[in-house]
């Protein structure tokens, strides 16, 4: 008897040290995400399971081209049904340890930073970025880049986010009052940056991050 409670005692224990460098990894250096929409394809399917670096957002530079993930900034998402009192403390348990997301976080492509002028002349036009054309070779295939016309300045400290996939993204345009303050998105609020899809195996890839479509960009004034 006492060799199985002894048994029992150090599974336990290799479970908990296994899910607390669990925890410590997903709080500093990686975390795994669920892609729940449309809004980044073909980049990112519906399903796929991408793997952020969150070391970028706390100590570098979140650049135009990056894919981010980040937390809500204020009612872009549904909120996610608490459950019964069983399923809802499963869930806190997996939000502490970041085997699932807390809260509502989106993945978006960054197309401009604080002090940039991001603007589009509407359909049929390419988005600029503090006057220059960018030829988003990432855009979902027939998408045009902005149906719409419309001319922002981002706040420091801010970036401005669109999908890949243009025509289904409820992105900073939607969010926004045509100024760029209300649909820019708090650098404070971005999780991680992406890596790669990892799951399912058919998808998996990295390098979706576009730095060089905005190389000829200059510096805002």
């Amino acid at each position: 008897m006492e060799g199985k409670a002894k048994l029992w005692r150090d599974r336990v224990i290799l479970v908990a040290v296994v899910w607390a460098v669990w925890a410590l990894i997903t709080t500093f250096l990686v975390q795994p995400f669920r892609i729940p929409s449309a809004s980044m394809e073909n980049t990112l399917q519906i399903g796929d399971r991408i793997v952020v670096n969150k070391i970028t957002p706390r100590f570098g530079e979140v650049k135009r081209g990056d894919v981010v993930v980040f937390k809500d900034p204020g009612d872009w998402t549904q909120p996610v049904p608490s459950g019964n009192a069983v399923f809802g403390a499963i869930r806190k348990v997996a939000e502490v340890t970041h085997l699932s997301a807390s809260g509502s976080h989106l993945v978006k492509r960054v197309v401009g930073v604080g002090g940039d002028k991001v603007s589009c002349d509407g359909s049929g036009n390419k988005l600029k970025v503090n006057g220059v054309e960018i030829t988003e070779t990432y855009l979902k295939s027939g998408v045009q880049p902005c149906a719409e016309k419309f001319s922002i300045t981002v706040p420091d400290n801010k970036v401005w986010v669109m999908g890949d996939n243009r025509s289904d993204s409820a992105d900073s345009r939607f969010h926004d009052d045509g100024t760029g303050k209300l649909g820019s998105v708090p650098l404070s609020d971005i999780t991680g940056k992406g890596l790669a899809v990892v799951w399912p195996i058919s998808n998996a890839s990295g390098g979706h991050n576009a730095e060089d479509a905005f190389a000829k960009v200059p510096a805002a004034e």
